[in-house]
């Protein structure tokens, strides 16, 4: 009864149903593709044929050759451009102090001076010392 009847099959166990589904269109499909596989017949492919290409062997030496002609001489320079001026020299450094002058001679005796008048008598009194 279980075996006609899937969906009671299912009440089960409800994976068994769908993965046995499943299982058959994956088994069938691979099935195929090994039988396809199967059928192929791969061709046969022939060796590479190497062919060998002999390589050029160089010859002796030859002689060596004749020297060639002396070269012309070539023509002169042209003349050089005039150098800019030179610069300002530095100045020149401060001269010795002079030797100290002679002694001047001895003046004349001057005019006597005038009688002075008689005044008033000035007495200076020191001030009092600060007591501490």
């Amino acid at each position: 009864m279980y075996l006609t009847q899937p969906r009671m099959f299912e009440a089960i166990n409800p994976y068994i149903g769908t993965s046995m589904n499943k299982s058959l269109a994956l088994s069938v499909s691979l099935f195929a593709s090994v039988l396809a596989l199967s059928a192929c017949q791969r061709d046969v492919v022939a060796p590479p044929t190497v062919v060998t290409v002999p390589t050029p062997v160089p010859g002796p030496a030859g002689a060596p050759g004749v020297a060639g002609d002396t070269g012309s001489t070539g023509s002169t320079g042209s003349t050089g451009a005039t150098g800019s001026t030179g610069s300002t020299g530095s100045t020149g450094s401060t001269g010795f102090t002079g030797a100290t002058g002679s002694t001047g001679a001895t003046g004349s005796t001057g005019d006597t001076g005038q009688r002075g008048r008689t005044g008033d008598t000035v007495v200076i009194v020191p001030a009092p010392a600060a007591s501490r």
